[in-house]
């Protein structure tokens, strides 16, 4: 069926989806929402982005969009009411970029391997705890500081991150709710207990071809 909207496909668990949802209902947009099975992807998001990973985003008119970021600041570039940007002061926009490279490129790589340690037996997992650790130890740092990533308010650095931070607590929720990392803790229950995060987490069925459009946010 024919939309009036832009198009995300997205896949409710992805730390990468989650964050762009997020960024969405942050700036007000509405898109419709197409849920995804990654076993069984639908032939019009491989059409859009043949690499096939989502989130994907099929805009009314341009380029299509699949990398998660790229997404994030379409959204907020578009309507930004919460200033996640903060786009008035360069200082922090370096701060945040540099945050969000360390995240995706770093401790996403060895957040991977702690998860899915079996899959890599060279080392034990408590040694790709450890090298996540030297990311969470930053962040430790930072939100002992003020209480964001990037000062006393929220930014495009935390909702770019704490959907990853959220998947390394998840892995072994004991070992992290005792670590020394008490400011981490409570940054992270702030975001998984807000209203913008319960709902964005909103379970959909998958996605049909001959379905009503699902209109994301659902308000």
């Amino acid at each position: 069926m024919k939309t009036n909207h832009p198009i995300l496909y997205s896949f409710r668990r992805c730390p990468y989806a989650i964050r762009t949802r997020l960024a969405i209902a942050g700036s007000g947009l509405v898109v419709e929402l197409r849920e995804v099975v990654l076993k069984d992807k639908p032939a019009t998001m491989l059409e859009a982005s043949p690499k096939g990973t989502v989130p994907v985003l099929v805009p009314l008119e341009g380029r299509v969009i699949d990398e998660s970021r790229d997404i994030m600041r379409w959204a907020l570039r578009q309507s930004d009411p919460n200033n996640w940007l903060c786009s008035d002061d360069p200082d922090l926009l370096w701060q945040i970029e540099g945050l969000i490279q360390e995240n995706d490129f770093v401790f996403k790589q060895h957040l991977d391997r702690y998860k899915y340690f079996e899959r890599h037996p060279s080392h034990p997992q408590s040694y790709y705890r450890e090298q996540c650790e030297v990311t969470l130890v930053k962040l430790e740092r930072l939100l002992q500081q003020h209480s964001f990533l990037a000062g006393e308010n929220c930014s495009l650095a935390d909702i770019a991150i704490f959907p990853f931070v959220r998947q390394f607590a998840h892995v072994d929720r004991n070992w992290f709710y005792s670590a020394p990392y008490t400011a981490l803790q409570r940054w992270l229950d702030h975001h998984l207990e807000s209203t913008l995060f319960t709902g964005v987490m909103t379970k959909y069925p998958q996605w049909k071809a001959a379905d009503k459009p699902c209109l994301f946010p659902d308000k």
